[in-house]
């Protein structure tokens, strides 16, 4: 497994195909599917073919990807955190989401932190986006908390979703 980040309390490595148990409940958790949406991931069949045909190639063909965040202490994994590129936007976005038990413990910010330090640092990025839903204010608190600006509202699929920008020498550390 190749791991990418670690922080004090946090591993972030990329997902394999034995994550699929974790990844399904990931995808159904009520706070996915309110601010992200159904991904149809219903199985461990449906999440091996999601990570096979979406999340893990890439890794191999951009350098990044989300990656899954796990607990140093016992390795048990509480969400994920990475870079998407999508067609829809001209540079790569920070997105995160945790399992619902483990949200407002501050670990999504610091996973999202090692992750942007991976993409200035290690990966060269000059400016990294991030979008939310309009009714995603908790997302939108925490892309203040680290440093990203408003920039106004873009069309990504069939959604308007708000947008943010941070460049690499923004506060929010």
């Amino acid at each position: 497994m190749v791991q990418v980040a670690q922080t004090d309390r946090l591993v972030l490595r990329h997902l394999t195909p034995d994550d699929a148990p974790f990844y399904r409940q990931q995808l159904n958790e009520p706070s996915w599917l309110a601010h992200i949406g159904d991904r149809q991931v219903h199985t461990l069949a449906d999440a091996d073919a999601h990570l096979r045909a979406n999340i893990l190639p890439p890794y191999a063909e951009r350098g990044f990807g989300m990656y899954l965040v796990q607990r140093r202490a016992d390795a048990a994994p509480v969400g994920i955190c990475g870079l998407v590129q999508r067609e829809a936007l001209p540079a790569p976005d920070l997105g995160f989401a945790l399992l619902d038990a483990h949200a407002g413990l501050g670990y999504a910010q610091e996973a999202a932190q090692a992750v942007l330090r991976h993409a200035f640092a290690d990966l060269g990025l000059d400016r990294v986006l991030a979008i939310t839903a309009v009714t995603n204010q908790r997302s939108d608190r925490l892309l203040d908390k680290l440093g990203f600006a408003f920039q106004g509202m873009v069309p990504v699929g069939a959604r308007s979703l708000r947008l943010y920008t941070r460049l690499p020498d923004a506060p929010g550390w």
